[in-house]
């Protein structure tokens, strides 16, 4: 019943945002980041449509200025590099073919120093295809533990007003969000079983395919032991004052891609958007800054199982909270 409430709420918060009716042809969209922080933006449309694609940028994806398109480019292109050297702000795109049908992009990852996985929900389409999850609504990401100066600017023009921290108390205690701007609101998920599964580690004692059991115990114990806080943590999303609202655990692949997994099975996404959605953890975190766990382990290949996403541990698990 939860969920139905926040799909509800969702829509009037305009967390969807609607697409064009009548006889618009398909427009797939994506925006991605090159390695030098340069946005390009790919298109297709179905069926072929020939014209004009006008580009138009903004700091927010609801307010674009309208009188002065950033680019051009043949609809037939598919297309187009927006250059910057402003790896501060972030930018989302309008596409405006023939001035007639519109699409809203932004990168899916937000850049920033010393915060693992900070990605952006926006863009995910519905089951039917209808409606689309509105860019700068809700963020999902790693703790907050250390930010260098510009990752605080970064989480500023995000203008978050809420963060979801589901990391244990223990966690918080070593570890507390280092963040001003926002109301953090905790809600303890603790990580069971950590001492015993490192205790194995650093006595050789774990076996191989230990990682991935330990891992599904997890998301098992998300819906015997922890409905209760989950079922906290989605009441946040019913209060239209809560937005942005950032959800975060230590490194924002387990219990946010969890919880991740719930909101947007709620707004009736695709299951396949779901899941590539949480494997898409795998692409964001950097393995090299976790070294520390590995340190004095014996088998310090049987860590990296516990810190990747595997499709086998959430498929069966989200849809078992309401």
């Amino acid at each position: 019943m939860i969920l139905k409430r926040i799909l509800f709420l969702f829509t009037s918060v305009a967390l969807l945002a609607g697409c064009s009716s009548g006889r618009a042809p398909e427009i797939r969209a994506i925006c991605l980041r090159d390695d030098i922080g340069n946005y390009i933006i790919k298109w297709e449309t179905d069926p072929h449509t020939d014209g004009t694609m006008k580009l138009y940028v903004s700091d927010t994806p609801n307010s674009f200025d309208m009188s002065r398109p950033c680019s051009y480019a043949d609809i037939n292109d598919g297309r187009v590099t927006y250059i910057t050297n402003d790896n501060i702000t972030r930018k989302y795109f309008l596409l405006s073919f023939n001035d007639k049908y519109y699409r809203t992009v932004g990168a899916r990852s937000v850049q920033m120093d010393s915060v693992q996985n900070l990605r952006d929900i926006g863009g995910y389409f519905s089951e039917h295809g209808n409606r689309m999850t509105g860019w700068g609504k809700i963020f999902r990401s790693g703790e907050l533990k250390a930010l260098s100066r510009n990752d605080t600017i970064r989480l500023d023009n995000l203008k978050i007003k809420t963060v979801i921290d589901l990391r244990g108390e223990d966690e918080i205690a070593l570890a507390p969000e280092k963040y001003a701007g926002a109301n953090i609101i905790s809600i303890p998920i603790p990580v069971k079983g950590k001492e015993q599964i490192t205790r194995r580690l650093e006595e050789g004692r774990i076996r191989k395919g230990d990682g991935l059991v330990y891992m599904q115990d997890t998301y098992i114990s998300y819906v015997t032991d922890n409905s209760e806080q989950f079922g906290k943590a989605l009441k946040v999303f019913l209060d239209k004052d809560n937005y942005p609202i950032l959800v975060n655990c230590s490194m924002g692949k387990d219990r946010a891609g969890f919880l991740t997994a719930m909101l947007l099975t709620a707004l009736d996404v695709p299951e396949e958007t779901i899941m590539k959605d949480y494997m898409a953890s795998n692409n964001h975190i950097d393995l090299r800054s976790l070294a520390y766990m590995a340190r004095n382990l014996k088998r310090k290949n049987m860590v990296r199982p516990t810190n990747i996403c595997r499709k086998d541990c959430i498929s069966r698990k989200k849809s078992a909270i309401h």
